[in-house]
């Protein structure tokens, strides 16, 4: 088990994008969290197998159809940034 931190830019608040983050993150059997940051940008932290967290990372560059994504930088982080004692994924 692998966790990433994804920092996505663009138009990505108010068009539904956390919500269809976290229904693509629980496809995939991941857990985590996505929330909007104040600079207009959208933090998503996954935790699962490396080949589930590849797909979500492929998915961020689309997002959900309102969306227009110029960015997702992607950085490893500690598996327990991952919400691992919370389990599921949530938003935020």
């Amino acid at each position: 088990m692998a966790a990433v931190r994804f920092v996505v830019s663009g138009r990505v608040q108010g068009v539904f994008f956390r919500a269809s983050t976290r229904a693509e993150a629980l496809r995939l059997g991941l857990e985590g969290s996505a929330r909007n940051l104040a600079d207009g940008r959208v933090e998503v932290i996954a935790r699962g197998p490396d080949e589930a967290l590849r797909e979500l990372e492929r998915w961020l560059w689309q997002g959900p159809p309102a969306a227009r994504v110029e960015d997702v930088a992607r950085e490893a982080v500690d598996e327990t940034s991952a919400g691992r004692a919370a389990g599921g994924f949530h938003i935020g």
